[in-house]
């Protein structure tokens, strides 16, 4: 027999390449082993190819069976999607409520207003996708998601209104690589330094498009300097921890930084004139907001009340 669930068969195929035989392969999904090496022989029967590599010595997918791999992940996306989407017309005891972040903001913000929205609107729901601040923006502006959290938001589109927190401060990360570097001391006044000296030493920076980078490019235009870029992230936790590990010099968002014992780099604040941060939720112009929206945006707003010291 063959199966048409996305799902089931990725699950089946995942477990095979996983265990590389379909004796251990079918004990570990709890059925029987004829009936595993049946639902692939029916599969491909179906698809008139191999999916599966039988002669190595641990089972693989075939080149044609690594494209249905790929096609079976797209339809379990679009099943997942339209089911998501389904579910406003048919589960009215649930308020949805869509927003878009960046991953990385999204580890450090959902957790400090979330909470606090689900315990004042708990019939509530709240579906968050994961995507650059372009791609969140625009879903936005076409109405397909409610909301859109971000950082700095003076770029973003005059037909969004938008709700921000006050600011914050970005640090800079000096490793030993340095010559700017002191051993022994963790926290060093900027007084001890010029905006020119940082970004003449060696960068880690986050990705061209980014909010925190628009900030940083926007300073080395300014000053008319020339940086010398090691390596780019997308992810500003990844180039907070390079910085750690003596890449590069790095600056980023207080809210990234998670001190270390006997910490072998140093940190300077910025000046908030010359760098500073702002957390926002936007949503269209047009938008007629609900209640529960409306307490989301209030929950947001508690950001204001983040301890601004470092821990």
């Amino acid at each position: 027999m063959s199966i048409n669930d996305p799902k089931t068969l990725l699950q089946y195929l995942d477990v095979l390449l996983k265990f590389g035989n379909f004796t251990k392969a079918a004990k570990n999904l709890y059925i029987s082993q004829p009936y595993l090496s049946q639902v692939i022989f029916r599969t491909e029967e179906e698809l008139g190819t191999t999916i599966i590599n039988r002669k190595s010595p641990r089972l693989q997918l075939t080149e044609a069976g690594k494209l249905y791999y790929q096609h079976l992940e797209s339809l379990d996306n679009e099943i997942n999607k339209f089911q998501e989407q389904l579910s406003q017309y048919t589960a009215h005891e649930k308020n949805y409520i869509r927003a878009g972040i960046l991953p990385s903001l999204g580890t450090y913000l959902l957790p400090l207003f979330v909470p606090k929205f689900y315990q004042a609107f708990p019939n509530s729901q709240l579906l968050i996708e994961e995507d650059l601040p372009r791609k969140n923006e625009e879903r936005v502006l076409a109405q397909q998601n409610d909301f859109y959290i971000g950082q700095n938001p003076e770029t973003v589109s005059p037909n969004l209104i938008y709700y921000e927190t006050q600011s914050y401060s970005y640090y800079a990360i000096i490793p030993p690589m340095s010559p700017l570097y002191k051993a022994g001391i963790l926290y060093r006044p900027y007084e001890e330094f010029s905006i020119k000296d940082l970004l003449s030493n060696p960068l880690v920076l986050t990705s061209a498009g980014s909010a925190i980078r628009r900030q940083i490019d926007h300073i080395l235009q300014h000053y008319h300097i020339q940086p010398t870029i090691l390596m780019e992230s997308s992810n500003i936790y990844t180039v907070a921890e390079l910085a750690k590990q003596n890449l590069g010099v790095t600056f980023v968002p207080q809210h990234v930084l998670t001190v270390q014992p006997e910490a072998q780099y140093n940190l300077v604040e910025l000046p908030q004139k010359l760098i500073s941060l702002k957390y926002f939720i936007a949503h269209a112009a047009n938008k007629t907001l609900t209640a529960s929206e409306k307490g989301l945006i209030e929950s947001f707003m508690t950001l204001t009340n983040v301890p601004k010291k470092l821990t």
